[in-house]
């Protein structure tokens, strides 16, 4: 990938995560990134593509940052702490990603790859949720949807509030977040 792709794809996550898609345009993108518009079409068809590429590679890259040594022999506990705890920790890294992701899985404008591949993102959660259920560490009288909006919620919400410095984030506040939102969702 060129230097000047990547620049566009920075900006174009910067500027749809903070203005959603509506309020950004290819000039706008162009401006942050520092290139002309022409050479945002060399690369993207159009605005819905390069929203649908980003979107692909940031949901991606969440995927494979809580995928990664996931303790899959582990208790459902465990596998809960770590994919909460990778959420957030990807949330510092990546505050415009997650932003993104938030505001946009709904959008008219996502193709049908990119609803595949939130779809799997989305499996992945739940099926950790379902084997919670189905060891009875988990609350069966919550929907799988409600865990997972629950979740991914709290790590929007927290995310805002450490980017916007009305919280630090400690160790000993990630582990007492942590509890806490387990004992949300547990038996």
């Amino acid at each position: 990938m060129s230097d000047k792709q990547e620049s566009i794809k920075q900006a174009a996550i910067a500027l749809f995560a903070k203005r959603g898609f509506d309020g950004t345009t290819v000039p706008l993108v162009a401006e942050e990134a520092s290139v002309g518009a022409g050479t945002i079409y060399r690369y993207f068809e159009n605005k819905e593509v390069l929203l649908n590429v980003i979107m692909q590679g940031e949901m991606l890259r969440l995927e494979q940052s809580f995928k990664e040594n996931f303790p899959y022999d582990r208790s459902i506990r465990e596998q809960f702490s770590h994919l909460f705890i990778g959420l957030i920790r990807f949330s510092q890294e990546n505050f415009e990603s997650i932003m993104l992701i938030n505001s946009h899985t709904t959008s008219r404008h996502l193709s049908d790859q990119t609803k595949c591949d939130y779809t799997s993102l989305l499996t992945f959660l739940s099926t950790i949720v379902e084997a919670g259920r189905e060891q009875e560490v988990i609350d069966r009288d919550l929907p799988i949807e409600a865990i997972v909006a629950i979740t991914f919620g709290a790590v929007v919400e927290l995310a805002k509030c450490f980017n916007g410095g009305e919280l630090t984030l400690t160790e000993d506040l990630l582990e007492t977040l942590d509890e806490k939102l387990w004992r949300a969702i547990s038996t």
